[in-house]
This record gives C-alpha cells, structure tokens and sequence, in this order.
C-alpha cells in the first residue's frame, strides 16, 4: 500500500519481503568450526594438563622466569630485590646490635657501621651497598671483621640478582617473537594452475628493511588419521614440499614472496577437489625460520589454513612495480586475489586424464602470435631472395 502511494520505494518492498521469506525458512545448524593447531598470530593451541612433575621448572629457573607473563615477572623483579635490602638490613642491625652500636651516642667511637643506631638505618645502608649509591653519612670501618665479611657478601649476592633478573628483563623484550610481529603472511591460501599443474600457494612479506638472513619455510599438512591397525592419530603431521621461486626451501625475504606447493602424487592434498576441501578435517601450518639480521637472535613465524581459508581457483595480483629506478610494494593489496579458470576436479583426475593441465587461452595467444612473426620473418626472406639484383 505504501508502494502504491508513493511513499516507499518498490525496490524495497521487494527486499523487505524476500527476506521475510528468508527468515521463515528453517534456520541449519552452522557446522561446528574446526579447533586450530596453530592460530593466525602463530600461537599453538595446545592445553597441557595434569602436569604432576611440576618441580622440572625449577631445575631452569631462568627459563622459567623469561616464560612468564609480564606482570608476574615485574612483581618478582621488584620483590627479589626489596626482599634481599630486608633480609640484608636484618644482619646489619644485628650486627650493630651485637657490638652495642645501638646503645652509643652519636659520633661514638669504633663503631661497626657508623650513623646506624636503628632498623631503618640499617635498611638504608643496605640499599647503600647493595645498589653503590653511597651518600656518604654511613660507612663501615675497620672494627669488625664480620662486618667487612657480610660487606663482601651482600655486593656478590647483589650482582647474582642484577645479572639474573636484568637479563631475564632484556629477554623478555628482544624474544624471538617480537621480530615475528612484523613477519606477515597472507590472510587466504590459494589454489590454482602454474606451470601446468594444480599449486597451493600463499604470500609472505617482512615488514622491516633490517632482513632476516638464512631464512627458510617449511608446511605440514595437520589431520587427523587412523592406521590400518585401528589406531587414531589425533593430530598426525605430515611434511610437504614446495616450491619457491629461489627452488630450495631457503628464501631471500627481501620482498613479499608466493610461495608455490605443487600439488602431484607426492602430495597430501593430491585428492583434493573444491566440494572435498570443505569437508576435509585438514590444517595447512607454515612454519618460517630465519635469524634477525640486527640481533643475531632466530626467530620464528607461523601460522595456519583451514579449509575455508583455502580459495579454489584465485590467484595473487601483483603487488611490485618498477618506479624512478626502485622496485616499489604495495602492502594494501598484499591479501587480494583474483579468480583465474581453475579445473574443479583433483590433481589426480587431471593426471589420469591429461597428464598436465591445458595451457590458458592466454598463453594459446602468445603461442598464435609467435607463430604468425615466424611465418612473416620466413615470408619477408623469400621475397628478398626473388627480387632481381642490378649490376
């Protein structure tokens, strides 16, 4: 009625009422999404539970502290040293106490430690010695031998704890997987001929000029299997090997790279077909390794492809072009594809009916092309051949 009135537009009438139609349909249940071995951002999804042996961690303590999260190791940071100037304050004073330097007069002589004549005197000379700041109004003298001892022994204790603690801190900041932040590898995989055969490809860029040398990529296709005997692999890997453009699985990341599996009979993903892939349990994790050139420190990137993030048919537009005598990327179309003509059967139909794929129609044009300049080259040479020569 508003239609007829003017007063909507029947455009959208129309919708309104196709998905009115829609929502009465019977709603299906989404398929439940499969767990990640690896996630996006490279962590392993893995729990690990009833741990009885929990005493093995601190065989490495200094492991263990570079493990935790940040706050947990600011809070021992900052308590193994307040707990050290207290328990170190404690033997001052009781050292002052047992020469009676509490009970004596200020400026006394042949005191153990001067100007301590209370527990918080004796705090602050522990800081004093244990941090060499030294503001001059405590020192200790030559009284007392076990004074000159627990001097010697609160700077070597102080020193363990500094070295241990900044070195855990200086860990912490420059892990391996700080650099692996700006490792970047392409949100979809894709599935599409080159060369003649079917590949899996996805892209991988470094974000930093500083490189990562000696770096190299390795898959594993994660399924879960059962043995002919019965038993079930919960997650069984399995290596698959690919193909870069250098032709070994080292890589000079230098600018973003496709990195191609071809997909033949060596190939876990050799049965493969577009309706399969959606119903195949499979996980593609790619593992990158490489040592930071500016560090020395190697470091490792990961990340996985479920099925869903595999695209049957598309290809990755070029993101490298020549300007002003540089070679320039354009990270905005890092991920983007374009969809190409893909057969839509498995590797293995395409071996056991053509042996190699057809070439495109694209390649069939270049091919037409060199042939007719070949004819018109071999043409031209006759004509030169027939024509008279003049004396």
């Amino acid at each position: 009625m508003l239609a007829r009135k003017g007063l909507l537009a029947e455009e959208y009438v129309l919708t309104r009422l196709a998905e009115d139609e829609v929502g009465h349909q019977p709603k299906q249940r989404p398929r439940p999404r499969k767990a990640r071995f690896v996630r996006k951002n490279g962590a392993c999804n893995v729990a690990h539970r009833n741990i009885r042996e929990q005493g093995r961690f601190l065989q490495d303590v200094f492991t263990t502290l570079v493990d935790l999260k940040w706050p947990h190791t600011l809070v021992i940071f900052t308590m193994s040293f307040l707990c050290s100037w207290l328990l170190f304050a404690i033997i001052w004073w009781l050292i002052a106490f047992s020469h009676g330097d509490l009970d004596r007069v200020e400026n006394a002589p042949n005191p153990c430690v001067t100007a301590v004549h209370s527990f918080t005197s004796a705090f602050l000379f522990s800081i004093e010695v244990q941090v060499t700041i030294g503001f001059g109004g405590r020192m200790i003298t030559e009284e007392c031998p076990l004074a000159i001892t627990m001097l010697i022994v609160q700077n070597i204790v102080g020193l363990i704890i500094n070295a241990i603690m900044l070195g855990c801190i200086f860990m912490k900041t420059a892990q391996a997987h700080r650099r692996a932040e700006t490792l970047i590898f392409s949100k979809h995989a894709v599935i599409a001929p080159r060369n003649g055969r079917l590949c899996f490809m996805f892209r991988v860029g470094d974000l930093r000029k500083s490189m990562i040398i000696g770096a190299s990529i390795h898959m594993q296709v994660v399924k879960k299997t059962t043995t002919p005997e019965g038993e079930v692999i919960p997650i069984d890997q399995v290596d698959i090997q690919m193909e870069n453009p250098i032709g070994t699985n080292g890589i000079f990341l230098v600018s973003p790279l496709i990195i191609c599996h071809t997909i033949d009979s060596k190939s876990p993903l050799y049965l493969l077909t577009p309706n399969s892939l959606q119903h195949e349990n499979i996980e593609v994790v790619i593992i990158l390794e490489g040592v930071v050139e500016t560090t020395g420190i190697t470091t490792q990137a990961r990340t996985s492809y479920l099925p869903d993030e595999i695209l049957w048919g598309h290809r990755f537009v070029s993101i490298v072009t020549e300007e002003e005598g540089k070679f320039s990327v354009d990270y905005s179309k890092f991920g983007n594809t374009t969809r190409v003509a893909t057969p839509r059967c498995s590797a293995r139909d395409l071996d056991e009916q053509h042996g190699a794929l057809p070439a495109s129609s694209s390649q069939r044009a270049q091919n037409a092309t060199r042939r007719r300049h070949a004819e018109e080259r071999r043409a031209s040479g006759i004509l030169e051949t027939q024509q008279p020569r003049f004396s």
